[in-house]
């Protein structure tokens, strides 16, 4: 693969400008996407099963709720990676 440059890049924004925009590529990347949809994923899973409506799926304890926040804090690239080799067989 073509190492990143200002002339490699798909966008001026990842080439020329990257110095400028490159903390935009948290938010924006792949990976930011990843990062966003665990986050409220967990935050999801945890609202459902503190409702008493369903059954199914019992309230987590705290520790459990503090080891799932901390899966949304501590997310990194191998992380990321790990979605991504999953998502190739889904």
């Amino acid at each position: 693969m073509t190492p990143l440059s200002e002339l490699t890049a798909i966008t001026p924004l990842d080439g020329r400008y990257r110095a400028k925009t490159g903390e935009l590529g948290r938010i924006f990347s792949e990976f930011g996407l990843m990062h966003a949809r665990v986050e409220v994923e967990i935050g999801w899973l945890v609202a459902l099963a503190e409702e008493s409506a369903i059954t199914e799926l019992p309230s987590f304890s705290a520790a459990a709720k503090k080891k799932l926040g901390r899966l949304v804090e501590q997310f990194d690239l191998t992380a990321a990676q790990h979605i991504k080799h999953i998502e190739r067989t889904t």
